[in-house]
Parts: C-alpha cells; structure tokens; sequence
C-alpha cells in the first residue's frame, strides 16, 4: 500500500465528518488510514450507520440470518487461485447433492430453527467437467440450473426454508427462471480489477466468470429484474488500494440506479492450504475495518453492509464500529463450506458481543426488510406465502414465534379474474386517465438521478447524426439510388438529416423502391387491439400504460372478456386480434396459451396476433421451458404470429436508459429468429425518438435486414415514433419530446431503402403520426397503414391525440390524397375472404361497443 500524505488524509476525513460526498481519489486516500485517523474514520462512519437504522426503523439493531448451507455442487468451470470450496470429480463421491441428501439439510436446519437455506455452488460445472453433464443427464436436468431451481422449489414445499441461491455467474433470462424460487440470490463482485482476471498467474486469470464486466452485468440485471441482491467485494487478493475504491464505487452506481443490492459484504482473504496463493498474507483487520468505514461513507445509509463474523477473529468491535449493520449468514447446524477452516460464532455468544457495544442481535430472512415491506415488484407473488409464514407483518425481519413447515409451492390464485377498470379502453378517449403518472414514480423506474449519468450530456437536444455537409447528403443520395442497401453508417445518418429539397428527394427515391417492391396499393388490416391486462412492474420508462394492480388506472380482463372482444371484432369484419398485456404477477405460466384458446375457441377464423418477446420470455420463465418449447406450444394453442414489438432500439446502451427491467436486446433476437425457426411469423419494429440518435436507427434498421437475411420470417417493419406526453422518462426530464415531422419524413424513407429487397411492406403508426404526415410517409416509401384497431389504449395512455381506432372510411379518406388506391388485407397481405369484405364495409371496420357517442345536435 503505497503512502499518502497527512495532509490529503486530513482533508478527506474533514468531508467525511461534514457529511460531504467523497470521489474516488478522496476513498482511495482514507483507505490508508489507521491510528488515530482510522478512529475517527471508523467514527464518521458509525455515525452513518446509525442514520440509516433510525430512518428503517431499526435503531440499535444489528441483523444476521440463520442459516444453513447447502453446498449443492463443489464442480466449478473456473480456476481461482484461492478457493478450496471448488474441487474435481475424483474427489467426490457426486458430483451433486441428491435430492434427499439437500432436503436432509434442510430440514435439519429447519429443526434447529434456521430460515434460510443457502445454495452455494461452483459456476456452470457441465462446462468443464464430463462427470456433472452426465449426472444431469441422468436424473432429467438441462442443466445446473435447472436443478437448483428443482431443489430450491422441493425446499420450500418440503422443509419452509427460503431459499437464497449462490450459483455463480447469471444471464437475464437466468434470473427470469430463478426468480419465482427464490426471495433472494447472490454472487460477489470481489473486485474491478482487470489485471487479476487477464494476467497470468493472478489469481482470476483462466477463470471465465471473474471478468469483472461481467459480473457488473449480473448485478445490474438482478436490477433489472427486481431480485433482491447480495454482492461484496473481497480484500487481500493482490487488488490495489485504488482497485477496492474503484469497487465500492462500482456497487454504489448499480444499487443507485436500480435499488437491488440489499446487502453488501466486506469479507478479507483468509489464505488457505493446497491452494495457488496459500503463501499469501491474510488481509489484516485494520485494512478491513478502513474498507468497511470507507464502504459505508461512499454507499451510504440506506445500504446494508456485513463482515462475516467467522473470519474477523473476534474484533467484533472493530467491525460494528466501522459501520456494518448486519453479521450475514450464521449457521448453527454447517460449516461454512468456503472458509472450513473458520468456524461460525455461536449465535448466543454474537448477541453478547453485539450488545457489548450497544447493539441489539436481531434475526432476518434471507430478503432484507425494505424488501419483505415492499412486497411487489421484488418479491414474486408464489412466494409471498412462504415469506409471509416467517416475517414480522410490522417490520419485515424474521417472526421470532414462526413455525417452520413446508408450504405448496405454486401459480397464484385469481388468474383470469376480470378486476379494476376494464373499460379504459372506451373511457381513455372520454374521461381519459386518473393522473399523468403513477404514485410510485420515484421508486418503480430506479434512480433517475443515477439514470442521468448513463446519458449524453443534453438528452433533449435532437438526435442528429453529427451534421452532415450538403455535399455529404447529395453523395448519399446519389448511393441510395444506385445501391440502396449498401448504404455505410455514415451515409445512412447523413440521410436521416436531409431537409428542403433533399429531403423531397430522399423521399421520391423511397417512394420509387416502394413501388417496385410493394405496387400502389395502400393496405391496412381489419383488426381489433385486445390488451388484456395493464398491470405491469417491469419498470419500462417509456411506457404509461403499466400499472400497479392497486393503481385506479388497473385493469385485468378475464378469459370471458378477451374471448367476447375477439367475437365483436369478428362480427366487425376484423381478420386478426392484436393481444399484449402488462407482465402480471398474478397471470398462471399457462396464461398466454389460455387467451389464445379462448380467442380460437371463439372466433377459429380469427387470426392470433399475440405475444411480443417480452412476454414471451415470461411465459417461457414461469413455465420453466426452453423459448422454442414455449412457442411451440402457443403456436399449438392458437398464436398464429407474434408482434414483435418490445424491440425498441437494439442496442443496450439505449434500452437501459428506456427500461429498467425489459428483455436484453440478444434476448429479443433469440426469441424472434427461434419464432421464424418453429414456423411464426413475426413484424419487426423501431421506437424512436426519445434519448437514442440517428446512428442507433441505421444500426437498428441494419439489424433488422440482418434477421431477415437469415430467417425470412419478418412481414413488415413498423416505425413507431415515442409518444412523450405522459411517459416517464420524459415526465423526470431525461427524453426530448419525440421525434420532429423532418425526421419522422426521413426515417421511414430511410427504412424503405435499407430494407429494399428484404422486407417488402413498411407500416406507419397512424396512432403516433397526424394524419397529414402519415400522407407525406405514403409518398416516401410506406405502402402499410396498420390497422383499424378499434382500441388503442397504450399509445393513447401515453398521451397520443389520434384517436382509439380508425373506421375503414378514415383510413381510405387519408389515402384518397396521394391518389393512390387503398385495399384491405389480411396480416399475410392477402385479400380476406368477400364474407370478411363485406362484414368490414357493413361495420366499416370498427365495433359498435367502443364508438364514440356523437353529441346530439
């Protein structure tokens, strides 16, 4: 550890005392302190602490869990220099746990009065080791994984422990699945340091799931997905001063932005033989006690911090007064499988030494109180029972009365039961909405603040693409004439910023490829928007269409309801139902195939339209099947193609500013190209407009031509420009407010030509787009204008002024301008049957339920 002087020293504990933020330098000086500067360190940061226990109601307390540790495999993928928990094959007699050897476990623990069952594990072993493949084979798992969530779900049901997983390294969709098993998971950070993972012989190198990118990727989707989450960062591994600073820092921006980190450990490297660095010194205690002081300063009062209590060597004091607040898991039954060598603390003996300094020894749940009290988003709904068995209604910490037993682990009850305001759909174009934003605002879509930093410095400023000479547009025009898709970046983004007479140009050159392509005719669907449920705690910023289920704007259609939308829309004329909804915690794994039944059962003519690849996901993750199993088994159930909607702009640098918790944009393509793969046909789509840039567009459009070239499976491309009224993330001031009439103009010309020759039919909104620049996007490239929709509640909750629906006659009166013919289609482009014809002209296209009422002259 390099020295500091007295000085800056000084100067850094002045702003600690103060109450002022610290940056990274000022973190990295105080680490060095010790002696009388390390006590008043340890000082500033007690009286930090403390804060943070008064405002949760909890002053003077210090937790820990009861645990045991069920260390369901010790089969690892990777090779870290220090760890003995990880093993080979030759040496175990399993290379798993069997189920009753897991459920003896628990329910020992259960016996002794644990509540949590903590499943430790190596990272993906099957990777490595041909002895774990074939153990899954045999007993019917896919993978690791899907054993761990077998066993976490036989814990619950069989023993009430809660479970709280440790397995590793994790993806987004992995967190889907796990989730509903589980109140809370883990993994530790350890550190940001890129050195220990790339050079050889540092004790990360060769081991995949230490690169420390990817483990931030973990936290930051764990956020995401509303997990409550452990981390930590472990000292002592040959990481600088400096690289524990970087660290904390690090933790500090994920658990800001998305609020889930609901504990943080400091725990010391303790060397251990037959390990590669079992010569290494052991951390030293006054290092740790300056982390975790310094940890507490920069995280701040509301986060937890914990030292495990096995490895502090009885310097108790030390640690409460660096600022932890809790003592983590403490087992009275295992040992801790990753330290074997450091026995835990009697509980009994604990509480003496926590009271000693004045704090009162109290047991939680493996989820954190704020997330106990919280309930939804963060706890999902089958597991609120088992949660509920063992909590403290009045401060979410463990029942000290509760009764372990096992509880059925299981869909929630309710489903399809029609709830809160169903006839939104009517009333949006009417009384409107309650309010422009949801009471949660400040809490549901993350820090705003923090969201800040992950964008350009003036987000409302408009997204141009860098300000392109004349002579640049001319030289791109001329490219999109002679070899349309082969425009670069560069000349695609210059195009997007054509005006005046460029702009006519770009789109008569749009307009001509359009003609080649697609002909005349100007096509639009008979078809009917069934969005069955609002309810929603993804945490889209974009969106004002989701709410709480307690929310006055709720609603949830039953399957009655879904199905009797579907049959007026059949008695309209309509050839196709639209069906989307908000995630709902409440709807079974099996929802998504249930309204489709519905809809088949009722209407067998009526083509499914349903399911974006959000939603599929959920269904997939609730079901516990593969993607292509679940569409599969939707397209048996009746989904004849998926919207392909949830898209956005593929590029997650975009989509974690617009989303908090929605899909990843690899998790969209695999969804979408394995829908093409099993026979679905999909729309693709780009929404736009909002804190992206016209470099994103190109990159986005220039995907989408990609798929198509690999799949064939898009039928059109649909540009949808952000409706910023009431969306969220324009409501806290980050997004501009949509895109202007210039770009909308050049975007879909630009879509048409980088798509020509792939994708044959381009659709505007004319939900998000006035009626006059949907006829200036009819003569630069669009041949599509959607549908007739009947209800429109998502962009009209959003804050569009264009209406729920359009009749058959508004949509051909738009058309009659560009003096082009207008033709109804089905969603294959076809002609519907005349039968259809002629129910659509007696209707015009739109049910009588959800007409506006004309007033009385």
């Amino acid at each position: 550890m390099s020295p500091v002087s007295d000085s800056a020293l000084r100067r850094a504990l002045a702003r600690a005392r103060d109450g002022k933020a610290i940056d990274v330098a000022e973190a990295t000086v105080l680490l060095h302190a010790r002696g009388e500067q390390l006590d008043a360190l340890l000082d500033h940061a007690s009286r930090v602490r403390d804060a943070g226990l008064a405002a949760a109601g909890r002053e003077g307390v210090i937790t820990y869990s009861r645990k045991v540790f069920i260390p369901l495999t010790r089969l690892c993928r990777d090779r870290c220099g220090y760890c003995t928990f990880a093993t080979a094959p030759h040496r175990l007699e399993s290379p798993f746990l069997s189920p009753d050897e897991v459920l003896e476990i628990a329910r020992q623990g259960a016996a002794m009065g644990c509540k949590e069952a903590l499943f430790t594990l190596g990272d993906r072993p099957e990777d490595r080791w041909r002895q774990a493949r074939e153990w899954l084979d045999a007993h019917g798992y896919d993978d690791t994984l899907s054993y761990v969530r077998a066993m976490a779900i036989r814990v619950l049901e069989e023993t009430g422990l809660l479970p709280h997983l440790n397995p590793g390294v994790l993806s987004w969709r992995d967190l889907q699945r796990l989730k509903p098993v589980a109140p809370s998971m883990g993994m530790m950070l350890e550190t940001t340091s890129r050195r220990l993972f790339e050079e050889k012989g540092q004790p990360h190198h060769g081991s995949p799931d230490k690169d420390p990118a990817v483990r931030l990727r973990v936290l930051e989707d764990a956020g995401r997905s509303g997990v409550p989450f452990t981390t930590g960062i472990l000292i002592g591994i040959g990481e600088t001063v400096e690289d524990r600073a970087e660290s904390i820092f690090a933790i500090r921006r994920v658990a800001r932005e998305y609020g889930g980190i609901q504990e943080v450990i400091v725990q010391n490297f303790r060397a251990k033989p037959d390990t590669a660095m079992r010569g290494l010194p052991d951390a030293d205690l006054q290092e740790l006690a300056a982390t975790i002081a310094v940890a507490r300063l920069v995280l701040g009062p509301r986060v937890r911090l914990q030292a495990p209590p096995n490895l502090v060597d009885a310097e108790y004091a030390l640690m409460i007064r660096a600022g932890i607040d809790d003592w983590g898991g403490v087992s009275p039954l295992t040992p801790d499988h990753v330290n074997p060598e450091r026995p835990w603390p009697q509980i009994d003996d604990l509480a003496a030494r926590t009271a000693e300094e004045g704090f009162q020894l109290r047991e939680r749940l493996t989820i954190y109180p704020e997330y106990v009290l919280a309930g939804e988003p963060w706890l999902d709904p089958r597991l609120l029972g088992h949660v509920a068995a063992l909590a403290d209604p009045a401060t979410g910490l463990a029942r000290q009365d509760a009764v372990l037993r096992g509880l059925p682990w299981q869909e929630p009850d309710g489903g399809f039961a029609a709830s809160g305001r169903v006839d939104l759909h009517v009333e949006v174009d009417t009384t409107g909405r309650t309010s422009d934003r949801r009471d949660d605002f400040d809490q549901v879509y993350g820090d705003w603040t923090a969201l800040r930093d992950r964008l350009a410095p003036d987000p409302a400023t408009p997204a141009g693409g860098g300000g392109a000479t004349p002579g640049e547009v001319r030289a791109a025009l001329r490219r999109a004439e002679a070899d349309p898709a082969g425009l670069t970046d560069a000349e695609a983004v210059a195009l997007l910023g054509a005006e005046g007479e460029a702009l006519d140009e770009l789109a008569a050159i749009a307009d001509g490829l359009r003609r080649e392509a697609a002909g005349d005719d100007v096509t639009y669907v008979v078809n009917r928007n069934i969005n069955f449920t609002n309810v929603c705690y993804t945490g889209c910023r974009f969106c004002a269409f989701a709410q709480r289920r307690t929310d006055a704007d709720a609603y949830t259609l039953s399957l009655d309801q879904v199905a009797d939308r579907a049959q007026e829309a059949w008695e309209a004329g309509a050839t196709e139902v639209c069906m989307q909804g908000g995630i709902h915690p409440d709807l079974p794994g099996t929802a998504y195939f249930d309204i489709a039944r519905a809809v088949k059962a009722r209407t067998p003519g009526m083509h499914v339209h349903a399911f974006s690849p959000m939603e599929v996901i959920n269904g997939a993750s609730r079901t516990n099947m593969s993607v292509r199993a679940w569409l599969e088994a939707a397209k048996e159930a009746g989904v004849d193609s998926l919207p392909g909607t949830a898209a956005e702009i593929l590029d997650d640098d975009v989509r974690w500013v617009l989303t908090k918790g929605k899909l990843p944009a690899a998790e969209w393509v695999d969804v979408i190209t394995t829908a093409h793969d099993v026979g679905i046909p999909t729309t693709s789509t780009m929404m736009y407009g909002h804190v992206d840039n016209h470099l994103h567009w190109v990159r986005h459009i220039k995907l989408i031509r990609r798929l198509q070239e690999r799949t064939g499976g898009f039928s059109e491309f649909v540009l949808l420009p952000f409706v910023h009224t009431s969306a969220p993330i324009y409501l806290a001031g980050l997004a501009r407010p949509g895109p202007t009439a210039q770009e909308n103009r050049a975007v879909h010309a630009l879509a048409r030509i980088l798509l020509h020759g792939a994708i044959r039919n381009i659709q505007c909104s004319w939900v998000k787009l006035r009626d006059d620049l949907c006829r200036q996007v009819l003569q630069g490239g669009v041949n599509d204008l959607g549908g007739t929709l009947m209800e429109e509640t998502i962009s009209r909750m959003a804050g569009s002024e264009n209406g729920s629906y359009k009749t058959i006659s508004e949509l051909r009166e738009m058309v009659e301008a560009t003096g082009r013919p207008a033709r109804q289609r089905t969603t294959e482009y076809a002609t519907p049957a005349a039968e259809r014809l002629r129910a659509s002209q007696a209707s015009d296209g739109v049910c009588q339920s959800v007409r506006r009422a004309l007033p009385i002259a």
